[in-house]
């Protein structure tokens, strides 16, 4: 037995992972997977046959959640595919800066200070108008594997 004191420097996060195993074949459409390290929502499945070495292998198509590319995936069923932990917060619209960056309301008070306006035109136009014309708005924030992006917009009313 030693009497000696072992001290461990820690560096990592709380070991929280940002996806977990799930076997290929139970993944279905609409589900989420991750796909050449990118959160995808899954828009198409397609299961072939067992081949001549007994693995029926499924074909994943999803689209990328924040940037909308259209990715591919072949898979043998009974392996363990990636799905990222997907979360939709509602923030409510405080301010939206020059540079591009939107100060939302938390749901303790706080303000969150470190997200862009999305890049989709459609959205942004909606946001910049709603906040021009003084309308409550409130905004839903899509997070997956350590990245955050508004996806979505509600109007709550006039302030």
């Amino acid at each position: 037995m030693s009497d000696e004191e072992h001290h461990f420097e820690s560096k990592a996060d709380a070991g929280a992972s940002k996806t977990f195993p799930q076997q290929a074949g139970t993944i279905r459409k609409n589900g989420y997977i991750v796909i050449k390290n990118r959160p995808c929502k899954v828009v198409e499945v397609s299961t072939s046959k067992t081949g001549k070495h007994g693995h029926a292998k499924c074909h994943f198509v999803g689209i990328d959640i924040f940037t909308g590319k259209k990715l591919e995936d072949i898979v043998p069923s009974s392996h363990n595919c990636d799905v990222p932990h997907v979360n939709r917060t509602d923030y409510q619209l405080i301010d939206i800066s020059e540079d591009g960056f939107v100060s939302l309301l938390t749901d303790n008070g706080g303000t969150k200070d470190d997200l862009r306006l999305p890049t989709d035109e459609n959205l942004l136009t909606q946001i910049k108008d709603g906040f021009a014309e003084g309308k409550d708005l409130v905004v839903s924030v899509m997070s997956a594997m350590g990245e955050e992006q508004i996806c979505a917009l509600k109007d709550i009313g006039p302030k």
